[in-house]
């Protein structure tokens, strides 16, 4: 910085030795700063304007075609999802469908079955019952034989033993009244 001052010292002493000459140098930091950022300015103003335009209309160019992709994606993605819920929505209404069908083939299994237990349980009582009639028959048969039997018995017992007259003229008499005759 030191040697920044002494040169501009030496340049305000040279400056007015040439003064009078007629050229001069301007010390002035402001002045020559002005003029210097005048003409970075017109420079920049003059050849700088073609490439900022050009930038920023590349750049515009870039941000429209990203908008505009932008929605065409959010345009998709909102057609997707009403896609997707429409296939939710026709995926729920075969899910009811199924399972109103599946309880109504339940509830008619079931009446099915129990109208087969009741058919099942109808037969069952009454081959019961045919069973228990037929074993009643037939105890009843051989009670009857067994009765005959002993009626049998007895009557020969009393035959060999002999019947006296008179009994026996009644027994006579009383089968041929049954028989449908007189005597």
């Amino acid at each position: 910085m030191g040697t920044f001052l002494l040169l501009t010292a030496e340049a305000s002493a040279v400056g007015g030795e040439l003064a009078e000459g007629g050229f001069s140098l301007n010390t002035n930091i402001l002045d020559t700063n002005l003029i210097n950022l005048a003409i970075i300015i017109t420079v920049l103003f003059v050849f700088g304007r073609k490439v900022v335009g050009n930038t920023l209309k590349t750049r515009r160019e870039n941000i429209e075609t990203a908008i505009k992709s932008a929605e065409q994606r959010a345009k998709d993605a909102a057609e997707k999802l009403k896609e997707a819920q429409q296939n939710l929505d026709r995926a729920t209404a075969e899910a009811e469908r199924i399972k109103k069908a599946a309880q109504d083939n339940a509830q008619a299994a079931k009446e099915a079955i129990l109208a087969q237990a009741a058919v099942d349980i109808e037969r069952l009582q009454e081959a019961g019952a045919a069973d228990l009639s037929a074993e009643l028959d037939k105890a009843i048969a051989q009670l009857r034989q067994k009765v005959v039997a002993q009626a049998l018995q007895k009557v020969e017992a009393q035959l060999k033993s002999g019947i006296a007259d008179d009994a026996q003229q009644v027994l006579i008499e009383r089968s041929i009244s049954q028989l449908g005759g007189k005597v």
